[in-house]
This record gives C-alpha cells, sequence and structure tokens, in this order.
C-alpha cells in the first residue's frame, strides 16, 4: 500500500488496460466461435438445400408420400391436427394412427399462402435439420467444450444419413431438432440458468416426442441429471423437474392412446410403427436374427455413414475426454454416453421396426455426431495441446475431405437417386387422363407405394389393396384373386387403373408377368388409355 497519488494513478491505468485486453480477448474469441458456428450452419444449408426440389421419388419414397398425402389432406379436406388422412386407401375418410404432424401440417400451411409444391416438405424438414445443428452445437459446448462443439455440428452437417433424413419429407428432423432443442435448454437449466428454461425445455422435448415416438429415448438425459441433482441433496429441483416429466409423458401417453384408438377406428385400421418389436416377435427369434445387426451393419457402411464416420466414431468412442476436475462438468461431460445408452436399449427392442424404417435411427445422430467430433479432434491433434498449428490445421482439412470424398458426396447420391421416377410419371399421366372426381388403382415401380396416386392428385388405392393387417407389397398368388381384387376395388368405385410396367413386389415378381392374365382381363374389360414403354393405363368401366 502507498499514499503516492502518482503511483495509484499508474498502477489504476495498469489494471484498467488488463482488462481491457481481457475484454478484447474474450470478445475475440466470442465472435471466433460464433464465425465457426455461423460457418457450419451454412455448410448444413448447402447440404440440406441442394436438390431440395427433387420430387419425392428418393430411397425413403413410400414413407414421404404418406406424409405428403397428410399434408394435402389438412389443406383440402380438414385442418384438424388430430386426424391425419392419408389418400391411398380408397375414397375416405382413411384416418390412421399416426405421429402429431407437425411436418406435414406447417407444410400444409405453406400450400395454403404458396400453392402446392411437393418440395415444400422437405424444406420444412431442412429447417428442423439446422435447428438441430444449432442445438446440437450448443449442447456440446455444454458437455463438453466449444472446440468439441465446432467439431459435432461439422460431424453431424456433413453426416450422409442427417443430411437424408433432414432434406426428407419425414417428422424425424422435427422429432430431432425438437428434443435435442430440449435437452440442450434442460441441460442449461440444470447447470444454472433461469428457472423459465425448465418449461421451455419441457414443452420443446414433449413436441419432439410427439412428433416420433423415438424421441423418447433423449429423455434419458434429462432423468440422468435429475437423478444427479437427488444425489446432491437438491430435492426441490428435482422435484420440480419429475413434476415436469410427469405432465410431459401424459400428454405423450394420452396423444398416442389417442392415435392408436383413431387407427384401429376407421380403414385401413392402420396404426404406423406397429410391428418388428421384441415382444412382437419374441426373443429368441431377435436373438436367432441376431438382433439385425448384419442389416446394420450393411445400412451404416452403404447408405448412412460410410467408413470414415464409422472410423471417427470408433475412435471417439475408444478414447474418451479426460476427467473434469469438476463435479458437475463431469456430470455433464457423461451425457453424450447417457443418450447413445438409451438409444441402443431402444434399439435392442425395436430393431425388426428400425430396421425396416432406417429413418427411425436419426436418434442415434446427436451422440454419434458428438463422438464423431471428438474422434476427429484426437485425430488432428495427434498429442498437440493446440490446434493452431498448421499440422492440426493440415490434419483437420485432411479428414474432412476424407469424409467428404468417401461418405458424404457418395452416400448422399446413392440415397437420393430416383428410384421410384417411374411411380411418378404414372400418377402424372393418369393426372392428365383422370376427369375431376375419378378415383384411380395404381402399382408403382415398389409394390405398396403410394407414389403414383400421390402425383396423380387423386384419391385410390394401392394394388393390392393394403390396410391393417394386409400384405400390400406382393403380389397375390393367381390371377383369379387379383382380378376378384380389382372388380372389389371396381364396385367402390375405382375408375383408372395404371401400372408401371417394371412394378415388382418383394419378391421380385414383375406384375407383368406375374399378372399377365389380370392384363388379359384388362384389354378385355376394359378401356386402354395408355400403352407407354413405361406404363399401362386403363378406365375401367363400372358394373
Amino acid at each position: 500500500m502507498t499514499d503516492d497519488p502518482e503511483l495509484t494513478r499508474v498502477e489504476g491505468q495498469q489494471c484498467q488496460q488488463q482488462t481491457t485486453g481481457r475484454d478484447m480477448a474474450a470478445r475475440y474469441y466470442l465472435s471466433l466461435d460464433t464465425a465457426i458456428l455461423l460457418g457450419i450452419l451454412f455448410i448444413a444449408i448447402v447440404f440440406r438445400f441442394h436438390k431440395i426440389t427433387l420430387p419425392l421419388v428418393d430411397g425413403f419414397s413410400w414413407r414421404e408420400i404418406s406424409t405428403a398425402m397428410m399434408a394435402d389432406n389438412f389443406q383440402q379436406r380438414s385442418w384438424n391436427i388430430f386426424f391425419p388422412e392419408v389418400s391411398w386407401t380408397g375414397p375416405g375418410p382413411s384416418y390412421q394412427g399416426r405421429e402429431f404432424q407437425i411436418v406435414s401440417y406447417l407444410t400444409a400451411l405453406l400450400y395454403q399462402l404458396f400453392g402446392w409444391h411437393d418440395w415444400f416438405g422437405r424444406a420444412v424438414a431442412a429447417f428442423f435439420g439446422l435447428v438441430t445443428v444449432f442445438s446440437l452445437h450448443r449442447l456440446t459446448a455444454l458437455c463438453w467444450d466449444e472446440m468439441h462443439a465446432h467439431a459435432a455440428a461439422l460431424a453431424y452437417a456433413l453426416m450422409p444419413a442427417a443430411i437424408m433424413i433432414d432434406s426428407s419429407f419425414l417428422p424425424d428432423p422435427a422429432m430431432l431438432a425438437l428434443v435435442t432443442l430440449g435437452v440442450w435448454l434442460f441441460v442449461k437449466y440444470w447447470a444454472g440458468g433461469s428457472r423459465w428454461l425448465l418449461p421451455l425445455a419441457t414443452l420443446s422435448f414433449s413436441l419432439g416426442v410427439l412428433s416420433k415416438l423415438p424421441g423418447i429415448a433423449a429423455g434419458a438425459v434429462i432423468f440422468y441429471l435429475m437423478v444427479c441433482w437427488i444425489l446432491e441433496k437438491k430435492r426441490k429441483q428435482a422435484s420440480w423437474v419429475f413434476l415436469s416429466g410427469i405432465s410431459s409423458l401424459a400428454v405423450i401417453g394420452a396423444y398416442y392412446i389417442w392415435a392408436i384408438y383413431l387407427g384401429r377406428s376407421y380403414p385401413p385400421f392402420h396404426v404406423a410403427g406397429t410391428g418388428g418389436y421384441i415382444w412382437d416377435d419374441g426373443f429368441w427369434t431377435y436373438v436367432r436374427d441376431r438382433f439385425y445387426f448384419k442389416s446394420l451393419w450393411n445400412t451404416s457402411v452403404l447408405w448412412f455413414y460410410g467408413y470414415p464416420f464409422l472410423v471417427l466414431l470408433a475412435v471417439g468412442l475408444w478414447i474418451p475426454l479426460s476427467r473434469a476436475e469438476d463435479p458437475k462438468q463431469r456430470s455433464l461431460s457423461a451425457i453424450p454416453y447417457v443418450w447413445l445408452t438409451a438409444a441402443i436399449i431402444l434399439y435392442l427392442a425395436a430393431a425388426g421396426e428400425i430396421t425396416s424404417n432406417v429413418w427411425n435411427f436419426h436418434i442415434f445422430h446427436v451422440p454419434i455426431a458428438m463422438f464423431c467430433g471428438h474422434g476427429a479432434l484426437l485425430l488432428a491433434r495427434l498429442g498437440s495441446k493446440t490446434v493452431l498449428t498448421p499440422a492440426v490445421v493440415l490434419r483437420s482439412i485432411f479428414i474432412v475431405a476424407i469424409a467428404l470424398a468417401w461418405s458424404t458426396l457418395p452416400l448422399v447420391r446413392t440415397m437420393k437417386k430416383p428410384i421410384a421416377m417411374n411411380g411418378k410419371l404414372l400418377g402424372e399421366e393418369l393426372a392428365r387422363l383422370a376427369q375431376p372426381g375419378d378415383l384411380v388403382v395404381a402399382i408403382a415401380p415398389e409394390v405398396g407405394d403410394p407414389v403414383a396416386i400421390y402425383y396423380s392428385r387423386a384419391r385410390g388405392w394401392v394394388f393390392p389393396p393394403g390396410g391393417g393387417d394386409a400384405e400390400w407389397s406382393k403380389f397375390v398368388a393367381d390371377d383369379a384373386t387379383a382380378i376378384a381384387q380389382l372388380e372389389e376395388l371396381r364396385a367402390q368405385g375405382a375408375d383408372l387403373f395404371g401400372v408401371a410396367k417394371n412394378a415388382t413386389d418383394k419378391e421380385g415378381r414383375l406384375f407383368v408377368e406375374h399378372h399377365d392374365g389380370v392384363v388379359d382381363y384388362l384389354d378385355r374389360n376394359a378401356t386402354k388409355l395408355a400403352d407407354l414403354n413405361n406404363l399401362l393405363i386403363y378406365r375401367i368401366t363400372r358394373p
């Protein structure tokens, strides 16, 4: 201490300069982190909005078309979101037990405002994908650090599976975006944020699970942090979380009870996502099928991730982060492991359903991206203490280039192949030939896919007729049964019958070969309107 006023003034100036320097450095790093996040979001936009106007004819066509039909029916028939309806089981009503229709409803609103465009659903899904990128980044920053947040968000932005699902007309992008946003808000609340974050987190997470039930797996993170509070004797905070969780589960349970009731009360008596679970097929059936690991591996390598992302995932899982000294940070750093463990348990219980409808893997993609990001940082650093050295930068560029060249670009191109294009062309030809109010019967290249009905802009039936317990992805055994089915549809009001000449059922049988007797019957008893290289269309005479 000194009484010299000049010395006191000089010390004050030095202290002020040091404080100003620290503030400038903090602002610099804040700006740098923000710039990196914006750059990653831009990369995500490029990949998710590339070919956003592609018709719904890619590898996910079947499921996308059902979602698109529900959007059509909201806009054209009823805005009641609790009555989702498809158009491939006749004149209707064709209500089905489905998840809460956030994506299709938002798309219907866009139709109402701007007119019908089949790619609007993809755009809505892509927007939710960007929400996931942002929420994943902020969640990883809380769990680990900003550098890992950048790496995880970039891994998600470039992951082929995430790109494909986020740019498809499916409910899954909304599910992952909303549950990730909800988990991030809750983790922020748990780490000391405002109490208002809890109801916001509960709302977002609930909407996410309503959008698609597999999102419930992310709730393991919230349950885990609640248990951490209980162990810390913070029973008041844990009680509020428990009450929020109970209210969320009550709303979710009530909606899905309603969906099951709706699906079982109206033709075609279809509840989406039923079947293929371990309690349906039996535990020993799952064991005999090795929990569908072969299908899982083929999907991972050939479609969803490719070897580069699988290597990054393996490295990130094999070498954990250094143990944090702060107990709270140690609890936060375990969140990716909790989420991944819950998703694995979900897979073990529903492997048949998940591997049959591979977009259900989307719930895995948040922890997978986090571990891929961690693996990429480990390989880029290779023992370096800083990421700013030229060697680390060059290794990072090399890792990204390998991921792009060997995974992202080729696998996304594969998944977006227009495999159902003949079905779209069939639908457009039906639309050209149909009269107002006509009902159509259509067989797309993949039997059971309603793509031709969707692009006919009419209502009608897939063939063979599907719904409920009926098998609609393979042809019946003989022509007589098929003709009887066709006559029944004609009696119900079917006007046009169309088939893609490459229509093949799941047993590999071509319609024009397996049911050549049906074609002969139509030649004798209906009016042929079109016989092109890729399709046949008849006008059916009503009895």
